[in-house]
């Protein structure tokens, strides 16, 4: 039996913690320092559900307009989308709505998952539950509150995706 891949990207306006998210789930760490994504940064890692594999290709995307020309380009493949933002600047919840409108049309057929990340920063939130949950509830996507600093819900929020992408996947592979 072939390991199973799935193209995820993710996608946020810039700062949100896309890049800090991926290094705590793929390298188990966390960096202090703050380096813009240019383009994109490709990671790999496998994930074991049930006794299944499948090898996750995450695409962190550069904050960005929603969707322009070069982002449709990198979306192509897609399986997976977690579109992220900052608990600390309510700007940032702006991007669930504007990359799902658009997303849908490029990617129908993709699974997603609005993160809303810094949840370590209780002093400096923004933006209260009841206002995430009306929005992923609207958009009719499952919501996560993440630390990339602490790990809170970072590896079930990718876990819990990459299920969703093996529950879709042929019978056959």
């Amino acid at each position: 039996m072939r390991l199973l891949q799935k193209k995820v990207c993710i996608l946020g306006s810039f700062a949100v913690g896309k890049t800090s998210l991926v290094r705590r789930f793929t390298e188990g760490r966390f960096d202090e320092k703050y380096l813009s994504t240019i383009g994109v940064q490709i990671s790999r890692t496998s994930v074991t559900i049930e006794g299944k594999s499948i090898n996750l290709i995450l695409w962190d995307l550069a904050g960005d307009e929603p969707c322009n020309s070069l982002c449709e380009r990198y979306l192509q493949g897609t399986a997976g989308v977690i579109i992220v933002c900052d608990l600390t600047r309510p700007d940032t919840l702006a991007a669930w709505h504007s990359y799902t409108e658009r997303l849908r049309e490029v990617i129908p057929y993709a699974k997603f998952v609005l993160v809303a990340n810094k949840s370590d920063l209780v002093d400096e939130r923004a933006i209260d539950s009841a206002e995430r949950e009306q929005i992923a509830a609207t958009l009719g996507y499952p919501v996560f509150t993440t630390s990339a600093k602490t790990g809170e819900n970072v590896d079930f929020m990718f876990t819990t995706l990459a299920r969703d992408l093996l529950c879709t996947a042929p019978a056959t592979l």
